[in-house]
């Protein structure tokens, strides 16, 4: 039997690991240390975050929920970073409002690194370091670290989803990393009357009945509360598609009219399209050149290509196209059962390319990896579920409202942080994020 914390969940098998948790804090810092100062502290809109909080809220958490709570007589780096980096704790107190957190110039990039430094030497007074032999860490602290090095890996993806909203922002288009890897450069680039290179889509059927979904209670691995408990699901029989959806696909869409066509959209996500003006999905430019338009990825500017997964797409846009195509988008359930026996190798994806490839072979489903995948499902509690108390209950329950649930993992995800049960969230507006989707269809 697992050792449980005082809520019940299992004792994480990360949290009392110091080479664990300096792995996680070195990887922030080497995703931020391409940018510099300046990169650093903008903010391009309300829903991103500079870099520089980003760096600073990770530490604030670890120094909030572990320092602050369960060393006797720890003094705190700065009374006001509780409110500068506070993100959306009600139970902690006041915070600087999200939309202007690019008016934090004060601490500086060397000041948050400092304070970085600060937080990870008294961490590792209670964890000990790495080869150290410590006492055993009290299970409730454990889960707390465990959480906070989960908690920063979100944010690394944060970190890059919104450094490539600011990069878009300049003219010049200038890269994250101009070093970085290009995947398969032969690849051929979109035009128009492409069709998806990657060969006929194919369907992975399933014959429906009663699934279980979700986390079990007493499960050893780390999984973050919104994934369970698991419960039973009926299903009716359906297929699912066995590769993701390609920007060759999509520039069919776009050509046939696809975003155009009123019939094809929701009512809210017929609004924003004419709102916003959209005409493909986001970082596209170049969508009149002949030669086929272009994209913006961590790496710069690249021809859009046919057999690359279609990323940077909301939940309007996958819902139309599913429709358009005479599919539908896949429940969250339906999802996760054909997912968790067909989950693939775990890869760095950030380290083989910047932006989504296909499979090596052709082969690879992608259920992990290339993009988060749209679902169907509206982001809501699984039957049962009941937020931890205290501040950290406010993780995850309270947002459950007007958000839509993907499911698999991007390029950008950490090696190791994406599982089948993992239950992303954002609105059905955001583009932002690195979201794709593949269909669906009743069997």
């Amino acid at each position: 039997m697992p050792v449980t914390t005082a809520t019940g969940r299992p004792a994480p098998s990360r949290g009392a690991d110091p080479a664990a948790f300096c792995t996680v804090r070195a990887r922030t810092e080497a995703l931020a240390a391409p940018l510099g100062a300046e990169d650093q502290v903008v903010q391009s809109m309300p829903d991103c975050s500079p870099t520089k909080w980003h760096r600073a809220h990770t530490t604030w958490f670890f120094e909030e929920f572990v320092l602050n709570r369960h060393v006797a007589g720890y003094r705190p780096v700065d009374d006001s970073y509780r409110y500068l980096f506070n993100s959306y704790y009600e139970a902690v107190g006041e915070r600087q409002p999200r939309p202007r957190r690019g008016l934090i110039t004060r601490p500086t990039v060397d000041e948050v690194a400092a304070y970085r430094r600060a937080i990870d030497r008294s961490v590792l007074d209670l964890l000990g370091r790495p080869g150290d032999t410590a006492a055993p860490l009290e299970p409730e602290v454990a889960a707390l670290v465990e959480l906070g090095l989960h908690h920063e890996e979100q944010h690394q993806e944060l970190l890059l989803m919104d450094a490539k909203h600011l990069l878009f922002q300049n003219p010049q288009h200038p890269a994250y990393r101009s070093d970085a890897p290009d995947g398969d450069a032969d690849a051929s680039p979109t035009r128009r009357g492409d069709t998806a290179p990657a060969g006929v889509q194919g369907w992975i059927p399933h014959e429906g009945g009663p699934v279980d979904i979700g986390v079990a209670a007493g499960d050893p691995t780390f999984s973050f509360d919104n994934e369970g408990p698991r419960h039973t699901v009926h299903l009716q029989p359906f297929a699912i598609a066995d590769r993701l959806v390609t920007n060759g696909e999509w520039q069919d869409f776009i050509d046939d009219g696809g975003y155009r066509r009123p019939e094809l959209w929701l009512s809210d996500g017929w609004a924003t399209v004419n709102e916003q003006g959209w005409r493909a999905p986001s970082y596209w430019f170049g969508l009149d050149d002949p030669d086929g338009p272009q994209v913006f990825t961590l790496a710069g500017p690249q021809a859009v290509r046919a057999a690359d997964p279609v990323v940077h797409v909301s939940l309007y846009e996958a819902d139309a196209f599913a429709r358009w195509a005479g599919a539908r988008l896949p429940t969250e359930a339906e999802w996760e059962v054909v997912a968790r026996d067909r989950w693939g190798a775990d890869t760095d994806g950030l380290a083989t390319a910047p932006h989504p490839r296909p499979g090596a072979d052709g082969s690879d489903p992608q259920f992990r990896g290339a993009v988060w995948q749209w679902t169907a499902s509206a982001y809501l509690p699984f039957p049962g579920f009941r937020p931890a108390a205290g501040a950290v209950g406010e993780y995850n329950g309270k947002f459950m409202v007007n958000q839509h649930v993907l499911r698999g993992g991007s390029c950008a995800t950490p090696p190791g942080h994406a599982r089948p049960t993992y239950r992303n969230f954002f609105p059905p507006a955001a583009r932002w994020p690195f979201t794709g989707l593949r269909l669906a269809t009743d069997a």
